[in-house]
């Protein structure tokens, strides 16, 4: 037993591609990973810059462009690599870290867009009340909340991980996953499983206060013409934002539990597996660049501006 515990290196095996098509896909890879970086990047500047949007709703907003850049660059760089090497491998302690990085970056999304949902049901349900609500003091406990109970729980669930003795090392996808590295294991996963379905259900909570927040929100937009021109500019973003999340995040689900089956092909499996750290890292920026009409002209005003300093 004590001979199986001592794994040091992880293969993974969901990347199965020929010598031509990697080429193919490296360059796509790269494409995508630096429309990430620019498009949160840009968007990131533009808030930080221009003081006319440090109020609580951009504020969210850069964070979750800050988490999106620090979730993929625990997946990013390693597939990139990999896509250039023969052998597909990850140490132990490598493979934890981006455990930890990927989840808890996911976890964090959830949790801005919870925050969000609120700072906007204060903003359209009780106008007069927002900015004593919605102070700098309460800013700073909401990012918090959208930071710590991540961090925290995907750092109790690596530590539960990383004590489980495992008898195998082949993870069959393009990256470590939590419940991946539980199929390995000869030992008990009691634990592991009872604390990743408390998290789930917390999360799945912050998804009811969500709803919770819009009931209100359109009962209140339907009342006024002013209320429903603010829900659209300022809501409709965010719940195009929590949508992509919600289906990334099930596909991810779905991946982790039934992924793994012979009758499902590798193509699809790797979509389900990349959908959430793809689809809402491209599309939030682009969505509330393009919906959001201060950060819209602020990146008119940069783009010009950089052309001229080129020109």
């Amino acid at each position: 037993m004590d001979n199986v515990s001592r794994i040091f290196m992880f293969s993974l095996s969901g990347l199965n591609v020929t010598m031509e098509t990697r080429y193919v896909f490296f360059s796509l890879t790269t494409l995508v990973y630096h429309v990430i970086l620019l498009c949160n990047i840009i968007v990131i500047l533009c808030i930080v810059l221009d003081k006319q949007l440090h109020e609580p709703m951009y504020i969210f907003l850069c964070n979750l462009c800050i988490n999106a850049l620090y979730g993929t660059a625990g997946f990013y760089p390693k597939f990139m690599y990999d896509l250039l090497t023969q052998f597909h491998e990850i140490s132990y302690v490598g493979c934890l870290i981006q455990v930890f990085i990927i989840y808890s970056s996911a976890l964090c999304d959830v949790s801005t867009l919870t925050v969000m949902a609120y700072d906007r049901y204060l903003a359209i349900c009780k106008p007069l009340e927002y900015h004593s609500e919605m102070n700098n003091q309460k800013v700073v406990k909401c990012i918090l909340f959208c930071w710590l109970p991540p961090i925290i729980s995907m750092a109790i669930v690596v530590l539960l991980t990383s004590r489980l003795t495992l008898c195998g090392s082949n993870i069959e996808k393009l990256y470590c996953e939590t419940w991946a590295v539980a199929k390995l294991a000869c030992s008990s996963t009691i634990v592991n499983n009872v604390v990743g379905y408390i998290i789930i259900l917390v999360y799945f909570g912050h998804a009811v206060l969500i709803v919770y927040s819009y009931i209100h929100l359109i009962r209140i937009c339907t009342k006024s013409k002013e209320s429903k021109y603010r829900f659209m500019q300022t809501c409709v973003p965010h719940l195009l934002a929590l949508f992509n999340i919600a289906v990334a995040l099930l596909f991810d689900v779905f991946y982790s539990r039934y992924g793994y089956t012979i009758s499902v092909p590798l193509s699809v499996r790797n979509f389900m597996a990349l959908d959430f750290l793809f689809v809402p890292p491209v599309l939030n920026p682009l969505i509330y660049g393009l919906k959001l009409a201060k950060i819209r002209k602020k990146v008119i005003r940069m783009i010009f501006r950089f052309n001229i300093a080129i020109a």
